[in-house]
């Protein structure tokens, strides 16, 4: 896999987007700030809690890799599916009460539509969980497809996911923009050549982003739309 400085040194100014794609906990919705509340509910159990040092162990992969890490972390004796399983029933329950767009989503999504550039869901999530909180939010048809934990063989930070959601659109993958909002999908967007754009939140903004195009607080940002060319 190739060096994400090495990569980061070649620049992409200039090149036209024709695609977007889009990470979905922490970049699209609050997902992430509620599974810090309901994961410190369940570690509590435990007699551990949740911090933002856990949270950088777990951030931006596949459900299952961040568990085993995660119990390794923290030296818990617990079966890591189990710890899962409990964790998605009390993340689940504060998303039916709790879920929304993080800043600036839905305006950029429109914005898109109207100029025909066409976006993506790429997540490390299952892909009931990610159809579902794209559905309850009424912003389904804004997406050609989605690309999840079961679609690659290899999760963030490896590029697999941007580089099949490239060839899935039928784009080059440096004519491809991808929001991300931790380390993880950052390095895999860098290191596919795409064009990141780096949208931080409390938990991710000390994260290394090296390589990627823009950084931003929210998508509010006029610099995303001047990237995007839109």
């Amino acid at each position: 896999m190739a060096d994400v400085e090495a990569v980061a040194g070649k620049s992409l100014t200039g090149c036209g987007v024709e695609a977007v794609c889009f990470d979905l906990d922490g970049t699209m919705f609050n997902t992430e700030h509620l599974f810090f509340e309901a994961g410190d509910t369940v570690l509590r159990k435990y007699d551990r809690r949740m911090t933002r040092d856990v949270m950088d162990v777990i951030i931006g992969r596949r459900p299952m890799e961040s568990f085993i890490l995660l119990v390794d972390y923290l030296g818990i004796d617990v079966d890591p599916m189990h710890l899962l399983e409990i964790s998605r029933e009390a993340h689940h329950a504060l998303i039916s009460e709790k879920l929304a767009p993080m800043p600036g989503v839905v305006e950029l999504l429109e914005t898109l539509a109207a100029r025909g550039i066409p976006c993506a869901v790429t997540t490390s999530s299952p892909r009931d969980y990610a159809e579902t909180l794209v559905e309850q939010s009424g912003l389904t048809k804004h997406f050609r497809f989605f690309l999840t934990s079961a679609d690659v063989v290899q999760g963030k930070p490896h590029p697999e996911i941007y580089l099949k959601a490239a060839n899935t659109f039928g784009v080059r993958p440096e004519r491809m923009a991808v929001l991300e909002d931790s380390a993880a999908g950052t390095r895999a967007a860098v290191l596919a050549r795409t064009r990141a754009i780096a949208v931080p939140h409390e938990f991710t903004a000390a994260h290394d982003f090296t390589g990627a195009e823009l950084r931003v607080e929210t998508l509010t940002d006029r610099r995303v739309y001047e990237l995007l060319a839109i």
